[in-house]
């Protein structure tokens, strides 16, 4: 499944943990992007997201065609290190969010991940992310561990793209 969304990850607890951020054209998810890159996350994809499900999990990378690279508005599309995949753990509406929400969830290939709403041109929205990946407790990390440490993706056919 091909998602037109952004993807990102931070360290966290030893595990690189990905937020899939999601809104329409002009919601300011580029521009999230971008001062989350400057707080410490790691570019996995810009625009588009290839998602899969592995062992109860769901998986994120860009598609070959636009893997390490980032679309700047009023500079154009920029090359970015860039995660080859990551375990996604949280998705991320860019839109008007409530002060105190109930927990939500959102379904991609078969499996529910954490979500939550969150006004991405707010100047702590990408503390707001690294916050929500913290509280959203430990899963079972060996095999996503092991296989980033090979550099191999767990998706089916186990390639790394």
């Amino acid at each position: 499944m091909i998602l037109h969304a952004g993807l990102l990850a931070a360290h966290v607890d030893g595990a690189w943990r990905g937020v899939l951020i999601e809104g329409p054209s002009g919601s300011g998810k580029s521009d999230l992007a971008l001062r989350a890159l400057d707080h410490g996350f790691r570019l996995v994809a810009d625009d588009r997201v290839a998602l899969w499900a592995c062992e109860g999990a769901l998986y994120g990378r860009a598609p070959d065609t636009l893997a390490g690279l980032i679309e700047v508005r009023g500079l154009g599309v920029l090359r970015e290190p860039a995660l080859p995949f990551c375990r996604i753990a949280l998705a991320v509406a860019c839109e008007q969010h409530e002060r105190m929400p109930e927990p939500a969830f959102k379904d991609y290939v078969g499996l529910s991940i954490p979500s939550l709403s969150l006004q991405a041109l707010e100047s702590s929205a990408p503390a707001k992310l690294r916050r929500a990946l913290q509280h959203l407790g430990a899963w079972p990390d060996k095999a996503y561990l092991d296989a980033l440490a090979v550099g191999v993706s767990p998706r089916p056919g186990g390639d790394s793209r």
